[in-house]
């Protein structure tokens, strides 16, 4: 298993390296199941205890070649963490809509990543170099929502878009508004994570 990643900014507990590798193989279970029952894997909490069955929001990221291959999550805390694992697992395999539903022919590239979420916080900002300002690149996952139009990019997309000003203007793109788009009632949160995957995580 690769080493973990920490962006995580709250006094949340951290899944220690068993409780990763419990989430990691959940997540592959979770495929498996979809591919041969085409529905969400059921999860008998009765087997956890602790850390995954607290409630935490989550992003399932898949990857083949070091390309995504989906990417879907939730933002605030509705479950236990072990079923958001399960769940996001099942809608990033075969209900992300930039995808195809993954087929079994890919399941020996297929690389998993975890990222468990801290609870989003509301930013105060007064312009948008404002917000570019007080972005903090490596660290912060980043919400944007206005008249409609809302966007996330976990901190991992750091690696790709190190610039605070570009990072901000692709977020804005995913929102579907133009990149010069700015409004005095744009709401922006913004949340750490703990991100982990690895080897293991391969099918």
């Amino acid at each position: 298993m690769s080493s973990t990643k920490n962006s995580d900014t709250s006094n949340s507990e951290r899944p220690d390296q068993a409780q990763q590798r419990q989430l990691l193989n959940m997540a592959v279970a979770a495929i498996h199941y979809g591919l041969e029952y085409h529905d969400i894997m059921p999860v008998s909490l009765d087997d956890y205890d602790g850390l995954l069955l607290k409630h935490r929001a989550t992003f399932v990221t898949l990857k083949i070649n070091n390309t995504l291959r989906g990417c879907i999550g939730t933002l605030t805390a509705q479950q236990p963490l072990i079923e958001d694992v399960v769940n996001n697992a099942y809608q990033a395999a075969f209900h992300d809509p930039r995808f195809e539903p993954l087929n079994p022919q890919e399941l020996e590239q297929l690389h998993i990543t975890i990222s468990i979420l801290s609870p989003p916080e509301s930013i105060h900002v007064t312009s948008e170099q404002d917000l570019i300002d007080q972005l903090r690149p490596g660290q912060d996952g980043l919400i944007i929502e206005d008249d409609g139009h809302r966007a996330t990019f976990l901190p991992s997309v750091w690696e790709q878009l190190p610039d605070p000003a570009t990072f901000l203007q692709q977020l804005k793109h995913k929102a579907g508004v133009p990149a010069d788009y700015w409004s005095d009632t744009i709401k922006v949160k913004r949340y750490g994570s703990i991100e982990f995957g690895g080897i293991e995580a391969k099918l």
